[in-house]
């Protein structure tokens, strides 16, 4: 499978493998959002063409995550920063959530109007982080009890599987507007990719199964050689992500998290209004 690679497509397997680690494990997305340009591009070169380019990158990228997310969670768990009880919660909305988008709307829908859409929400989520100055106090007067956990995990598991995000990108915006702590909501968001990409990850596996094998490494929407290589490098990295998150200065986490929050939606308005 590795073998029939050319060596410079290892060579950047291997460094972004590196880099959504680490971002995976400093601000909780995932790396995702990051992952599926870079395997669209990866993809094309390796012969892959039309539609089917886009969804193996995002099915791809959200397997990815299976195994970063454990990693990155880990790290978060040692310092006592995740939120537990949010995760709680959550989890059964984004576990139905994510199963309708990846066994459902992903083999159905276009990107343009999703990509229109995510754009602008996460637009308005980098405006809100960058001018926002949410109170850093009890958050159990803020968060939804119970049933609307579920109906936001929904939302979550749903965008996320659509994107091939850890939904980072949703819930730390969410969770801060709900007063917690940035740090407790990006190690909180990292404990949420999981259920995320086992969710999305199944429905995909659904949706695929009966695909024609077109690129050496391909499984249904997923490309193997990418996922091996990425993941190895990407548990590497995580921890390091994690560690430097909870030493760097709140304010100053927000700016990084709001600019590339901000980089993504011009990013996905860009591809969008492409018609991509």
């Amino acid at each position: 499978m590795l073998a029939n690679l050319d060596i410079s497509v290892i060579a950047m397997l291997l460094a972004i493998g590196l880099c959504t680690g680490f971002l995976a494990g400093l601000l909780g997305i995932g790396g995702g959002m990051v992952l599926v340009p870079c395997l669209v591009f990866i993809l094309e070169k390796q012969g892959v063409t039309g539609a089917l380019t886009i969804k193996m990158a995002i099915a791809t990228a959200m397997a990815t995550i299976l195994f970063t997310s454990i990693s990155s969670v880990w790290a978060h768990h040692r310092r006592g920063a995740i939120r537990w009880d949010i995760v709680r919660g959550l989890v059964p909305g984004i576990v139905g959530g994510g199963l309708l988008a990846g066994a459902g709307a992903f083999a159905l829908l276009k990107g343009q109007t999703l990509g229109l859409f995510f754009s602008a929400f996460v637009g308005y989520s980098a405006w809100r982080m960058f001018k926002g100055r949410a109170k850093e106090t009890s958050v159990r007067q803020d968060v939804h009890g119970f049933s609307g956990l579920i109906a936001v995990g929904v939302g979550i598991g749903f965008i996320s599987g659509l994107v091939g995000a850890g939904g980072g990108f949703l819930s730390v915006p969410y969770m801060t507007r709900c007063n917690v702590p940035i740090h407790k909501a990006i190690a909180t968001s990292a404990a949420l990719g999981f259920p995320i990409a086992a969710a999305n990850v199944l429905g995909y596996v659904i949706s695929g199964w009966n695909l024609e094998r077109i690129v050496v490494g391909g499984w249904g929407y997923f490309y193997l050689p990418a996922l091996v290589l990425i993941v190895v490098c990407s548990i590497v990295t995580a921890p390091i992500g994690a560690k430097v998150a909870h030493g760097m200065d709140v304010a100053a986490l927000k700016k990084v998290f709001a600019l590339l929050l901000a980089v993504l939606a011009f990013y996905m308005l860009y591809k969008s209004t492409l018609g991509v």
